[in-house]
């Protein structure tokens, strides 16, 4: 009787073994630290929230901004849990490099976050630009984790006031940044773009 016992606590120990290890191969990303369960209950912004946030810090029209908002919105099928409020500047000849600064935003957090963005891109693309940003982020449930490398497709027609979309993704993080500014740019291209603590220079 007390062989089976033990026979019987071995087959448990050995089926319970097995049951984590599945479990622990089930993670959606390659970080297992992340997105961490009890964050995914992160407050999110409504529509309304971020036409009037990005109007403001845009410094344009409600209704401008509100149909960039809106198309991204039916895009994602969600919510954003975040957004980034900056500026940057860019060029291009061919290849063409890209600069910002900005502050994220989440409700979540007593005070906003400083956040630097640097990225590089090959593709037909001349011209220049200074805009604002106002970026709508998904899937962020932890400021830290925005700190990594994006790759983005991107196509762009800038004119004087203009504004534009585009997306950059990684991890299951989605960045939207909308961009308003000054200059002229013209074509499209593929490229990465880097979020950090710090100003880098080169933009890899």
């Amino acid at each position: 009787m007390h062989r089976r016992q033990l026979i019987l606590s071995g087959l448990a120990a050995t089926a319970g073994a097995a049951g984590l290890s599945a479990c622990a191969s089930t993670g959606q990303t390659s970080d297992p630290a992340y997105p961490i369960a009890s964050d995914q209950q992160a407050q999110a912004y409504t529509a309304d929230e971020l036409i009037a946030a990005g109007s403001r810090e845009l410094g344009i029209a409600a209704e401008a901004i509100g149909g960039a908002v809106e198309r991204i919105f039916a895009e994602q099928g969600d919510r954003p849990t975040a957004y980034i409020a900056g500026e940057e500047g860019s060029g291009a000849a061919g290849v063409g490099l890209r600069y910002g600064r900005g502050a994220l935003h989440m409700k979540d957090l007593s005070a906003s976050q400083e956040v630097f963005w640097q990225g590089i891109s090959i593709g037909w693309d001349v011209g220049g630009n200074a805009s604002r940003v106002f970026t709508l982020v998904y899937g962020l449930f932890h400021p830290d984790m925005i700190y990594r490398r994006y790759p983005g497709v991107e196509g762009s027609a800038y004119l004087v006031g203009g504004l534009g979309v585009n997306y950059q993704r990684a991890d299951g993080i989605v960045l939207a940044p909308i961009r308003t500014g000054v200059g002229l740019r013209l074509g499209a291209n593929v490229g990465t773009m880097a979020y950090s603590r710090q100003r880098n220079l080169l933009p890899f």
